[in-house]
């Protein structure tokens, strides 16, 4: 554990944002202790809790809230073990800081990573109130109960918790503590409505884009149409005769993973005149040896690497032999492009760097990282930068890298004043770490009874491991994970990855490597079920075989038969195999990812060449389900989300530049389109698993397979606007 040096209880305090006074109560996975003992100066604590003796509890929330009800849900926890009263509870943003422990709000893994330490907070400070009060009446502390932010007597007395703040302050942390049964959780498995609606009712709720400071100037920055290309020189002549252009300036490439692109600067009065500033500027480009990057080129050599043998990385049994004895032998190769996250909200930064401090306000899904980035630019000690982070409107992984937040602080280091950056939709899009382009190859051997014998699978595609190791030529294993552990009983089975080199920046994106993975191998498994004369649900189940447990780590173990039951339940919940209106179909896939297991069911029609998504059904199990409104509506999203990708995601290179620039060629899924949504959470008390990210993969094979019921047509490749079905 780390460790917080020279803090006295007022920095202390207001270094997490807390005010003086009230029962203050800190914990990381492994200790609790009260403020101010010297306890928390020795375990570096990251989540907190104030009870105020007017009863109002503050919780804060170290993760970033983007839509992924995060806030909610990770406080929810300890307020229900608590017992405490929801309408008393206020949640406050933690800064970047270590003392947080991981802040990084990414990899679908925010509740399953907090849920234990959440729940003995919570637990934690209601037995301490307890003790409170059996103190304050001199009774028992058998004889108390909490409920709902009361201590209850036997005898029917009570007293609320902020009367009891004084006397629990002197009490020390219990060690044994007994938590709650799931049977009587009063928030968790609820529905409970976001602790931030009203905020974003109102239009109070501030992002990234609303922040302002005094004196605060607006900047945008032009950068190289070919990643990593450089400035030669510039022209400002035009854009400083653009009404509120202050200034003009060249910031460097930071050579290094979340390292700015660098490019040309325009300093204004505000957005709009940045904007029109970076258009009229006349720039010299050394594009540099990527404007030989052509990604219908790269598509190719990326196909020819996948049928030829790759490196091994997994290989159980005999796969030549099972090939050779083969009844019938099916291969199919599926390519899929680069795609980019387009958040609502772009990148953008507010930075304000004083002598050898800075602050920076930005909607950050990985605020320690940024404060560390921007630490390292200037030179200064970590501890002298703030990092603050506003509501995020979205992220899909992009804002985890904080290339644009470094950006801010270099400008306003520059300028010697507070500058805000704002990337233009373009520079959203043509400038991001790009979801990895992926070519693969599929080969099955079938039986005479139509069982696989059989089962090869080999892809190509850049490693994200690229952007932090320049040269890398081939994906790492969390990368292949999907493939390598696909969750089937069969003998022989054969992993492969091809060589690969990146020629952009690649980065993670919502549901990363299982989007490629999670395609391939439901669409593949629907053309084996066609030839093997079987329906593609039972299929399936035969596939999967067994109820077996695989372990994935010490904690959460891939259970087939739950991974079956979401198969099952949602074909049920969509009446699988119904009569539909002419051409009308079904689509079925399933998926294990983010340790949650995802099946959907889609229904479409295929008229005129034009596909419409009538219907989805999706049921998932991510164990304990703490919040159903937010994972019903991560599933929904999650949807539509799939849709985009699977209609219009593609992001192609010319010359080495990035072709697409908006919207109207990085087209989104319009609401006209978006379907039914029908989503069932399975209830149990399992360890609580992923939610934002595991709806996604089974969107498109889904789609794709209903498709070719209809049409007797199969898509192999996205997006489906290429063969104009949209």
């Amino acid at each position: 554990m780390g460790i917080v040096k020279n803090i006295s209880r007022r920095n202390f305090i207001k270094g997490i944002g807390l005010a003086s006074g009230g029962l203050i109560l800190a914990c990381n996975t492994d200790s609790l202790g009260h403020m101010p003992t010297e306890a928390l100066i020795k375990f570096n604590p990251n989540l907190f809790v104030q009870l105020n003796s007017d009863g109002s509890l503050v919780l804060i929330a170290a993760r970033s809230e983007m839509g992924n009800g995060v806030r909610t849900s990770l406080t929810s926890v300890i307020a229900d073990e608590m017992e405490a009263d929801w309408n008393r509870v206020t949640v406050k943003q933690g800064t970047g800081d270590s003392k947080y422990g991981n802040q990084n709000t990414d990899g679908s893994q925010s509740v399953r990573t907090f849920f234990k330490s959440m729940r003995k907070m919570g637990a934690t400070t209601k037995a301490i109130l307890i003790t409170a009060a059996s103190q304050k009446w001199k009774v028992p502390a058998s004889e108390c109960n909490a409920e709902n932010h009361f201590i209850i007597h036997k005898s029917g007395k009570k007293i609320g918790f902020g009367g009891l703040v004084e006397i629990a302050k002197t009490i020390e942390v219990p060690k044994d503590i007994q938590l709650k049964s799931p049977k009587d959780f009063k928030y968790i498995g609820k529905k409970l409505p976001s602790i931030d609606v009203d905020d974003y009712s109102n239009g109070s709720a501030i992002f990234g884009l609303d922040q302002r400071v005094p004196n605060m100037k607006f900047a945008a920055i032009q950068r190289c149409p070919v990643t990593f290309g450089k400035v030669i020189s510039f022209d400002k002549t035009a854009a400083m005769k653009v009404y509120g252009v202050l200034d003009v300036i060249e910031i460097p490439r930071i050579e290094r993973p979340f390292g700015p692109l660098g490019g040309v600067v325009v300093i204004a009065t505000n957005t709009w005149a940045a904007f029109k500033g970076k258009e009229a500027l006349k720039i010299e480009w050394d594009k540099g040896v990527n404007t030989s990057y052509n990604s219908e080129d790269y598509m190719k050599q990326l196909t020819e690497n996948v049928h030829k043998k790759g490196k091994e990385l997994k290989n159980k049994g005999d796969i030549d032999a099972a090939f050779q004895n083969a009844h019938k032998i099916l291969e199919t190769t599926i390519q899929l492009p680069h795609l980019v996250h387009t958040p609502m909200e772009v990148p953008n930064a507010v930075a304000w760097v004083q002598n050898d401090t800075c602050e920076v306000w930005a909607p950050s899904q990985a605020p320690q990282r940024a404060r560390a980035e921007v630490a390292d630019f200037l030179k200064i000690p970590i501890e002298n930068v703030t990092m603050n982070v506003t509501f995020l409107g979205g992220g899909f992984g992009r804002k985890s890298k904080p290339d644009y937040v470094v950006e801010a602080a270099m400008v306003s280091k520059a300028i010697n004043g507070p500058v805000q950056v704002v990337w233009s939709r373009e520079d959203d899009i043509q400038h991001s770490y790009f979801h990895a382009v992926s070519a693969q190859k599929m080969k099955a051997s079938l039986d005479k009874n139509g069982k696989v014998t059989g089962w090869q699978h080999r892809v190509a595609l850049p490693s994200i491991s690229s952007t932090f190791q320049p040269g890398v030529e081939y994906a790492g294993g969390g990368e292949t994970a999907a493939a390598v552990k696909a969750p089937f009983e069969i003998e022989n089975f054969n992993v492969e990855v091809g060589k690969a080199n990146a020629h952009v920046r690649i980065g993670w994106l919502r549901s990363v490597i299982n989007i490629p993975l999670g395609f391939s191998i439901n669409v593949f498994t629907d053309q084996l079920a066609y030839e093997a004369g079987m329906d593609p649900l039972d299929f399936r189940m035969k596939l999967i075989g067994s109820d077996r447990i695989e372990e994935t780590n010490s904690e959460h173990k891939m259970n087939t038969a739950r991974l079956k039951h979401v198969l099952k339940q949602a074909a049920k919940n969509a009446n699988w195999g119904k009569k539909l209106p002419e051409r009308h179909a079904q689509g079925i896939a399933v998926h294990y990812s983010f340790l949650s297991y995802v099946a959907s069911v889609v229904e479409v029609s295929v008229k005129d060449n034009n596909v419409k998504v009538h219907k989805i059904h999706t049921v998932i199990d991510c164990g304990t389900a703490i919040n159903k409104d937010t994972i019903t509506a991560q599933m929904e999203g999650a949807a539509v989300f799939g849709m985009t990708l699977t209609f219009y995601g593609k992001i192609t290179a010319k010359d080495g530049a990035i072709e697409q620039s908006n919207f109207h060629n990085y087209n989104m899924l319009r609401m006209p389109a978006a379907p039914k949504t029908h989503v069932e959470i399975i209830d149990n008390y399992e360890l609580p698993t992923g939610v934002g990210e595991p709806g996604v993969p089974v969107i498109a094979p889904a789609i794709v397979n209903a498709i070719f019921k209809v049409t007797g047509k199969r898509y192999n490749s996205l997006p489906l606007s290429d063969y104009n079905l949209v």
